[in-house]
This record gives C-alpha cells, structure tokens and sequence, in this order.
C-alpha cells in the first residue's frame, strides 16, 4: 500500500471524522435502513510523528464543527435560548468564559430591535459572550452569531413546505460557538469572542407588527417592514453591542440570514460581504482551505439607499419581492459597524446538507467553524497580526 503524506493522513481524518457523524440523541432504538458508520480507519503514514502533529492543528476544528452540528440538529422544543445558554456554558470546562445576560438586562441595554423579534415568544431571550483569553496583547477579534432557535416568520409567518427546517437558523450562532471551542481545544495565542443573540420568532398576542419601529442599542430607529426580516435586527443589536462594549480588533458575524444569498449561490457557497478587503481575501482563502467555501457578494450606499424610511432612521428591508435582499441585508448591518473592519457571512444554503455526501449525512453541516479557525491561524495568531 502506498504511505500518505503526513497532511494528507490528516485530512482523510477530519473527513472520516465528518462523515461519520450522525445525530442520534432522540432515537430509541437502532435504524436497520441506516447504513452502517465507519467504526475504524488504519491510515499508512511514513513519519507518525508528523502525521500526529498534522492532526492535533486539524482536530480542534473537527470538534467544533460536530459541536456545531450537535446543536443544530436539535428540535427546537428542546433548543429554545435559555437551553442553548446552558449549553454554552457547559464550555467552560474547555477554559472559555461565558456570560449569559437575560432579557431584563437587554432592556437596560436598549437591545430594541433584539427584543422586538422575540415579542410572540414564550420563551424569553438571551445573549451568550463566550470569551477566549488567548496569550497576545491585543483586541479580540469577535464572532458575531444569529440564533434564532426557531423562525415562524412572526406576523409575516413563513410558508408551511419546509418550515420545520427553521430550527437550524440559529446556526450561525452554532457555528460561532464551535469555532471558540476550536480555538480553545487548540490554544490559540489569539483573544477571541462570540456574541450569541439567542432569541424565538414566533406568533403570540405580543408579536411585533409590520409597521413598528425598534430602537437599536446604538440608538437607530428601525421601521420594521416584514417581521420575517428578523436575523437582521437580531443582528444589528448584536453588532453594535459588540463594537462599543468590545472594541474588537474586527467583527465577523454569520447568520443564515435570506433566501436571495440561495437564489445566487444555491447550496454551493456562502455570501461573503466585507467592508475590509484584507478581512475579505483572507476568509475567502480559509474558506477554500478547509472547503467552506464563500463567495464576494457586493453592497453600500446604492444597496442601502432603497432602505430609507419615512418615519424611522432605517426600514430593515424592502417591500417590494424579487429584489437583492441579500445585498439590502448586508447594506443595512454595516451601519452598525462602524469603521471597525468587518465581514458577514450569510451561510443560509449552506448550513444543511440536502443530501448525504462524503462528509456527512442529509442535514446539519457545522459551516463557518473550521473556516473561523484558520482565519484566525491566518489572521489573528502572530502578535503583529
């Protein structure tokens, strides 16, 4: 048999690793359909010792991406966002801080937009700050995840074909947490932090309307247009708690966010938008090193223009359908940035697999975990980075 180079070895790893995942939790009794899960895999290497070494950098970020999918694939009657909170602070136990602030303290922060998606919600929201110290002296660089455990669509409530695939937009937030996990796991010298805004839109009594206006932590007034827009106001919250309470170093956030990024990309790629070309070129280069792939999608000022509104500083989108909502989106969150390098990756598509492939099962794919883990390797390790 011929020996595999020592990265090679290590990539077939992660992908046995990836593939043989399967999210079992609720079945009580064994599938005969379900086709048997590789058990073993003897891999001939040369130099062990180097083949090792290759692992233990690829590991953290296998680790993470089952994390991810773990939390993903669950039912959202058992994730609603008080139990992803405790599940994040199971991390602890891997040397990351966490802080879960409850929604008592979103309104003394003036978390608006945030609350007002969670309004038709019996189950109250949340924000979870994971934090990773690293060894450099510097500002974090920040992850910034939706998660909204379960998503109706509120007052504009979503079609019924494919609504139960909505448990898995709060996957960007999944993905956040992976990704610290990663960096935990493998002792990254960088500081990192992952903003979690952990919220339910659902339909009740409370619900916001079309119409409303929100006021963002930063102090924007946003007319809401669809309630269905929603990841975006959980978002620009987010944003701007992050670059006033944080002051990042840069802000990544990942959202499954519209289904125009779909209609451009399919099931392919990520949107990749980007205020900072460096930001932008080195997530894309991490992205085609681990195969999360991503692609530059374009917005600014023309982009935003449409989103002016009458009555409010904002509307978070448009009325009219058939239009560039992925470009609005991105448009719309970058004034809550600031001047603070920043990139969105709009993962909806691409956060479940529509079908089984070398890399795991129909469903839950754990996307932007590895990708936020060598951009951090790439980016943000060396002290001068």
């Amino acid at each position: 048999a011929r020996a595999l180079a020592p990265d090679l070895a290590a990539e077939a790893a992660v992908g046995a690793c990836l593939g043989a995942w399967r999210f079992e939790a609720l079945k009580t009794r064994p599938d005969p359909e379900a086709p048997k899960r590789l058990a073993r895999l003897e891999v001939i290497v040369h130099d062990t010792r180097a083949a090792g070494a290759a692992w233990e950098t690829l590991a953290p970020g296998v680790a993470g991406t089952l994390y991810a999918r773990d939390l993903v694939a669950e039912p959202s009657n058992r994730l609603t966002p008080t139990s992803f909170a405790a599940r994040l602070r199971a991390l602890e136990d891997e040397g990351l801080k966490v802080e879960i602030r409850d929604a008592a303290w979103l309104r003394r922060e003036g978390f608006g937009a945030l609350l007002g998606v969670a309004r038709g919600s019996a189950n109250p929201p949340c924000l979870a700050v994971l934090r990773w110290r690293g060894t450099i002296g510097a500002p974090p660089v920040a992850f910034v995840g939706k998660g909204v455990t379960f998503d109706t669509g509120g007052v504009d409530i979503k079609p019924a074909d494919r609504m139960w695939e909505m448990r898995a937009d709060m996957a960007g937030a999944a993905a956040c947490a992976g990704a610290m996990l990663a960096l935990a796991r493998r002792r990254a010298p960088a500081p990192a932090v992952a903003v979690l805004g952990l919220v339910e839109n659902m339909i009740g009594a409370e619900a916001q309307r079309p119409s409303d206006v929100v006021r963002a932590v930063d102090g924007t007034t946003i007319e809401v247009i669809d309630t269905d827009a929603e990841g975006r106001l959980v978002l620009a919250d987010c944003l701007a708690w992050t670059r006033r309470a944080l002051e990042p170093a840069a802000i990544i956030d990942l959202a499954t966010l519209t289904g125009a990024i779909v209609v451009a990309l399919g099931h392919h790629r990520a949107g990749l938008f980007a205020s900072d070309a460096a930001l932008a070129a080195q997530l894309a280069a991490a992205g085609e090193a681990v195969d999360e792939p991503v692609w530059p999608m374009p917005f600014g000022e023309a982009y935003g223009e449409v989103l002016r509104s009458e009555i409010a500083d904002v509307r978070n989108c448009v009325a009219e359908r058939f239009q560039p909502d992925a470009c609005h989106a991105a448009s719309f969150l970058h004034r809550f940035v600031g001047e603070v390098p920043w990139a969105h990756l709009d993962i909806a598509g691409v956060e479940l697999r529509q079908e089984a492939d070398a890399l795991g099962p129909e469903g839950a794919t754990g996307f932007g975990v590895r990708l936020l883990d060598r951009l951090v390797a790439l980016r943000f390790d060396a002290a001068d980075g």
